[in-house]
């Protein structure tokens, strides 16, 4: 049988249309590499007019994790109780009640399955999960406030294997409950955990196993696992309340550490890898760039935050782009920082509490990048794309996408980062979980 050149050509290119056609996950915290960068596209140059397309909306109770979007199926977590929990409380609290994971279908929002199970909350702002679960190789990971590690099927939500970090490390619910997202690395999924010699520990992302475990810490913190690639090795980044720590991740032995303590133990921040630099910080004008070996895994100090340069987030992880640094700094402002020398270059309050607003503080502003531009949502329930260079912020457009339904200072506030995934918008308040098509 003769084929035309035309018809020829049109079956050489099905594979690379069926490549560029292919919807992203965000699987995890902060996306496929946990770096926030959002790699889809076709994806709209500014918002219409009458809004964007909303494709499904669910009913959720409370909670500040994330939603994670994996096969086709968004996972996320929330907290059930009789009890008021979006009030604001700086103390410690005692309220019963049942954390819950919900499975929907990404495409029409469908409950496919749920799993819940008893937890009693001793947390300041207990409205719920602070992680955002982990989907890997058909398995979901979930860590909830009190430390409770699940890992379910993910196609089918039936247990598999769990731990209870207060009874089987000792380990004490930090004040904020436990935050650090779940991370799979190999044949592990590591974990901030905080008992005795356990801040950190690796399980058998099978079977649940102890592999191993590493570091003492006066608090564990509320920063998520990081991997990154410096000095021919593998580096698992561990900052707890203390200090910034890299260790080997097959066995949890210490390459280095840096001491880093935030005001009140809040590591919170991802640790930020660009080029051969490393920035961490948090409140208290806590903060640290440190230049890593290109030989071995080694870290020297370039300079130290000062009370008028850097910037020092409280709930958000900044982003670093062509030796800038965007952050949300405390007081409520996105400023942006030059990398090298730590000089703020400008700050606007603009795409974090609203156009034309005042700082708050602690105000919050997740950021993400796709292709030359960003997508900031804010705990207005706003999102915003915009344009940021060392020189302005330069903002295409905005749109709301849902309520803000918790309380922080005296203000209404969403605090739960986003997931992009098959050319939509997937975010959730303490009433629900909403999807959005970013389609062009």
């Amino acid at each position: 049988m003769v084929y035309s050149s035309r018809f020829m050509l049109a079956l050489a290119a099905l594979p690379l249309l069926s490549i560029a056609a292919r919807a992203d996950d965000w699987p995890q915290w902060m996306g496929v590499q946990r770096d926030d960068v959002w790699r889809e596209t076709g994806i709209i140059e500014n918002f219409p007019k009458e809004g964007l397309k909303l494709l499904w909306r669910k009913a959720v109770s409370g909670g500040y994790s994330g939603p994670s979007v994996a096969n086709g199926r968004v996972f996320v977590t929330d907290y059930l109780t009789k009890g008021d929990v979006t009030k604001e409380v700086f103390d410690r609290t005692d309220f019963k009640g049942q954390e819950r994971i919900q499975c929907f279908s990404a495409e029409k929002g469908e409950l496919l399955w749920e799993q819940k199970y008893d937890c009693n909350y001793t947390v300041s702002y207990p409205c719920g999960p602070r992680a955002s679960p982990t989907v890997h190789d058909g398995k979901v990971y979930v860590l909830g406030t009190e430390g409770n590690l699940n890992c379910y099927d993910a196609a089918k939500g039936a247990p598999i294997w769990s731990k209870d970090f207060k009874k089987d490390y000792k380990a004490n619910t930090p004040l904020w409950g436990f935050c650090g997202s779940p991370l799979v690395e190999g044949n592990m999924v590591i974990c901030i955990v905080g008992g005795e010699n356990a801040c950190v520990v690796a399980f058998n992302k099978d079977d649940g196993k102890e592999i191993w475990k590493a570091l003492n810490a006066e608090e564990p913190g509320y920063s998520s696992p990081t991997l990154i690639e410096a000095g021919g090795k593998r580096q698992l980044l561990i900052w707890h309340g203390t200090s910034l720590n890299s260790l080997n991740p097959v066995n949890g032995e210490k390459y280095w550490s840096v001491l880093l303590s935030p005001d009140y133990k809040m590591s919170i921040m991802s640790p930020r890898m660009a080029g051969e630099y490393l920035f961490a910080a948090g409140i208290g004008d806590r903060a640290v760039l440190l230049k890593l070996a290109a030989d071995k895994p080694e870290a020297t100090e370039v300079w130290r935050g000062k009370k008028n340069n850097a910037v020092y987030p409280v709930n958000m992880t900044p982003f670093i782009d062509n030796g800038t640094i965007y952050g949300v700094n405390q007081p409520g402002e996105l400023t942006a920082v030059d990398l090298k020398t730590a000089e703020r270059r400008w700050a606007t309050a603009d795409p974090v509490t609203g156009k034309g607003s005042k700082p708050a503080p602690s105000a919050t502003a997740f950021i993400v990048k796709n292709g030359d531009r960003f997508f900031i949502f804010n705990e207005k329930g706003e999102l915003v794309i915009a344009k940021l260079s060392p020189d302005k912020y330069e903002e295409i457009g905005r749109t709301k996408l849902i309520d803000p339904t918790g309380r922080a200072f005296g203000r209404e506030v969403v605090w739960s980062h986003p997931a992009f995934a098959n050319k939509c918008v997937y975010v959730r308040n303490d009433k629900e979980i909403v999807c959005y098509s970013l389609a062009k």
